[in-house]
């Protein structure tokens, strides 16, 4: 069914970084949305008033609300896939994010609205009245929504939406709720226990910590978060294609949005190549990656010294002496100044985020490491953290 309604809605070999297509995909995956959560919850609602179920009415609200994230959604990717304007010179990718976030939000209002109402009715238990038919729509219930999960997983999984992947969580929520609504149904009409009040507030944890789960991946896509590390290892292959280039350093991933990917990183060349012909490659190589990644690159030239003994022996020295301090360290960006006495070592020092250590006291310990190796070596250290 899932491939059908793409295929119908959407088409065959569709290109997902299209914006154009990436919302088709989105409209297909809201509007099937809306349409079983209007019809769960109006099913829901009948159930819950007729059976007297605390339960099952907040579960019927818990799937309009459903409906209500599949319209934000629908109308995120469609104000996301605005063209540039002179407000937004990067475009409008990032709204994209800022309704996921407002989908994670009405999935925790639901969940504290349903903890609510499921101590109302612990306080003020009542038997609700469940029959053959409360209990086999519950069943469907949950079919519904297990079908859902993984059209909405798979359409995420293709066009790498966030907003999308959170209502596909939702859905994974809302087969757990109803189950637990159902088992609480059965166990009413077998033993005459009413357990419905517990069972709401089950639901109700398990929806509150599906929705801050997901808040919290949606934050860190606002906030900036590292790219994927397979992307990182593609570009690091992908520069390994271009002769000139040595090696890459500083590499940066700035996210604007799905499909909205700025890149930049330090290449390094043999110094004493003709500046031109480098330049000329490096220009290539940006014009390649936009086309393969569909990202827009950016590449600074950095020349590097490749056959002077002496630098690319206290290169050697200086890389020991950072992995001794601490394996993680690395440093790039190695230059000398030659005196008649003393030798300086000019390099940028990479610490991890997580170090224990302060920028200062990796600072001193690399140094003082490096001294010990060759007494007439000043150290003259930046200290920087990953981006990626």
């Amino acid at each position: 069914m899932t491939d059908f309604l793409i295929q119908f809605f959407v088409g065959k070999n569709q290109d997902v970084k299209d914006v154009k297509v990436r919302s088709k995909y989105a409209s297909v995956a809201g509007i099937t949305g809306i349409c079983l959560n209007v019809l769960l919850f109006i099913g829901k609602l009948v159930l819950g008033i007729v059976a007297g179920s605390v339960a099952i009415i907040a579960d019927a609200f818990n799937n309009i609300s459903d409906a209500g994230s599949s319209i934000v959604t629908l109308i995120g990717f469609r104000l996301a896939a605005k063209p540039v304007d002179k407000e937004h010179p990067l475009g409008h990718g990032r709204i994209e994010y800022v309704c996921g976030f407002i989908v994670d939000m009405l999935i925790i209002l639901v969940g504290f609205e349903l903890l609510t109402s499921s101590f109302d009715k612990i306080l003020h238990p009542a038997l609700p009245d469940v029959g053959n038919v409360t209990l086999i729509l519950l069943g469907v219930a949950i079919l519904v929504k297990l079908w859902l999960f993984f059209f909405y997983r798979k359409i995420a999984n293709v066009i790498q939406s966030s907003s999308i992947k959170a209502s596909a969580f939702d859905s994974l929520s809302d087969c757990v709720a109803t189950t637990l609504v159902l088992i609480a149904g059965l166990i009413a009409r077998i033993w005459g226990i009413a357990i419905d009040g517990w069972a709401g507030i089950l639901v109700a944890v398990f929806i509150l910590f599906t929705g801050a789960k997901a808040a919290k991946e949606t934050i860190d896509l606002l906030l900036g978060s590292p790219p994927d590390p397979a992307f990182i290892d593609d570009i690091y292959d992908f520069v390994e294609n271009y002769s000139k280039i040595v090696g890459i350093h500083d590499v940066m991933v700035h996210d604007y949005g799905p499909g909205r990917q700025i890149v930049s990183f330090h290449a390094e060349v043999d110094s004493k190549s003709d500046i031109n012909i480098a330049h000329e490659e490096i220009d290539q190589m940006e014009r390649d990656m936009h086309e393969k990644f569909g990202c827009i690159v950016t590449v600074h030239l950095d020349p590097v010294v490749l056959d002077d003994p002496l630098v690319n022996e206290l290169k050697a020295i200086a890389k020991e002496a950072v992995r001794e301090v601490d394996p993680t360290f690395s440093l790039h960006d190695f230059r000398t100044t030659i005196g008649e006495t003393n030798i300086n070592l000019i390099f940028d020092l990479v610490v991890p985020a997580n170090c224990k250590l302060s920028n200062a006291e990796a600072e001193k310990q690399v140094s003082e490491r490096i001294r010990q190796k060759r007494e007439n070596t000043f150290c003259v250290i930046r200290v920087e953290h990953p981006f990626v």
